[in-house]
């Protein structure tokens, strides 16, 4: 299991990070306190609280797991 906090703050930065979400296979899960949505919805995504980080979960072992969080770093909470 690999997981990231992200933090998307503009409508473009959740389109770019759902259409990342989507070249890959694997699921692709984020949390918060209360919910666990699939990151590759994007009604699913804009249905968080996005004011605060979200946790983004790869329960996954397939080698592209990697390039994914490689990726999605640019959206990564410093």
């Amino acid at each position: 299991m690999s997981q990231i906090q992200v933090m998307l703050t503009s409508i473009e930065e959740v389109k770019n990070f759902v259409s990342l979400t989507n070249k890959y296979a694997f699921p692709i899960q984020m949390t918060t306190e209360k919910y666990k949505i699939d990151a590759k919805s994007i009604m699913g995504v804009f249905s968080l609280d996005l004011s605060k980080p979200i946790n983004v979960v790869v329960e996954s072992d397939a080698p592209e797991v990697q390039d994914f969080l490689a990726q999605v770093a640019q959206f990564q909470v410093h």
